[in-house]
């Protein structure tokens, strides 16, 4: 018997000091519950199969088109685009002028700054110019679209490879930026 006297100090010990353990683990496992279920982590609005329409006075300049949109809350709201969106540029008289297409988008609400990744398209449908990038950002404030990311313009009569590009968000005019390489393209004798 006072051999389990001698034990029961330390078995306490044990216990408690398990007890401990669990109480602070548990409390670590609260905080990265408060951390994951923030209002910005979790989507507020999720859509699927969207067609925004923006248009300023009644006139519709702009349609977006998306299979998925995240809204998110909170102190910076963002719309993001996980699959890929379409964003098409109408000019006066309701024709498409120009495209940005990109498989993942963000749009930052409060600074109207968007940022799409991954297999990026611009396109102008007058001078007929296709932009093709990784990476681009669309400042909708000042209307234009900007990367440092490579860059690819294919035109009618030629291909231009440079290190950048700021351009209209309409893709009317643009500057490349350390311009690498410009190639001809020569029309076929059976085209013309």
């Amino acid at each position: 018997m006072n051999r389990l006297r001698r034990f029961i100090p330390s078995i306490t010990h044990i216990i408690l000091l398990f007890a401990g353990m669990m109480w602070v683990s548990c409390e670590n496992s609260l905080t990265v519950i408060k951390e994951i279920t923030r209002e910005d982590t979790l989507a507020s609005v999720t859509a699927h199969d969207i067609i925004y329409i923006r248009s300023d006075s009644g006139q519709v300049f702009m349609q977006l088109k998306a299979p998925v949109m995240l809204r998110y809350s909170g102190e910076d709201p963002t719309i993001e685009f996980p699959e890929g969106f379409e964003a098409i540029f109408l000019d006066s008289i309701q024709q498409p002028s120009s495209r940005i297409e990109a498989k993942y988008g963000i749009s930052h609400e409060n600074t109207e700054l968007m940022f799409a990744r991954d297999e990026v398209v611009v396109e102008n449908y007058q001078t007929k110019e296709i932009l093709n990038t990784e990476t681009l950002f669309w400042n909708q404030k000042k209307k234009i679209i900007y990367t440092r990311a490579s860059v690819k313009i294919t035109a009618p009569d030629k291909v231009i490879y440079g290190d950048s590009l700021t351009a209209a968000e309409n893709f009317s005019t643009r500057e490349i930026y350390n311009i690498r390489a410009t190639l001809e393209i020569e029309e076929n004798e059976d085209e013309k």
